[in-house]
């Protein structure tokens, strides 16, 4: 079960004025609360890819879920920073799709993870 969640959707929504994405239309950004999920994960993202935003004349967009049961036993950091992982997620150039975990080189995601963690903290 699924529920719009204001809060997380306002956090995101500071990270991304934050870091000042430029290319990011943050009211294509959905935030979403499940209970009872059967997963591992603590939040999830989804991305509507352009097979999909061509058959539903859509424009790209985002579902971040975060997992109740998991999610709000995190401290406030920690939330934050799963929040930033989900973003981290996001391409820059804001096409529906998702950047993935790589762990090597330019396009190591956990250093991308790790720029936006610093560059939240210092604005």
């Amino acid at each position: 079960m699924w529920f719009s969640d204001f809060n997380v959707q306002k956090n995101v929504i500071e990270f991304l004025e934050k870091l000042n994405f430029p290319n990011f239309d943050n009211s294509r950004i959905f935030c979403l609360r499940s209970e009872n999920a059967n997963t591992r994960a603590i939040a999830r993202i989804y991305g509507l890819s352009r097979i999909w935003q061509q058959v539903l004349k859509q424009k790209p967009a985002y579902i971040i879920e975060v997992i109740s049961e998991k999610f709000d036993r995190l401290s406030e950091n920690e939330k934050n920073k799963v929040l930033l992982h989900e973003i981290a997620h996001i391409p820059k150039n804001f096409s529906g799709s998702l950047v993935p975990h790589i762990r090597k080189g330019k396009r190591s995601f956990y250093l991308r993870l790790k720029r936006l963690i610093e560059n939240t903290n210092k604005a």
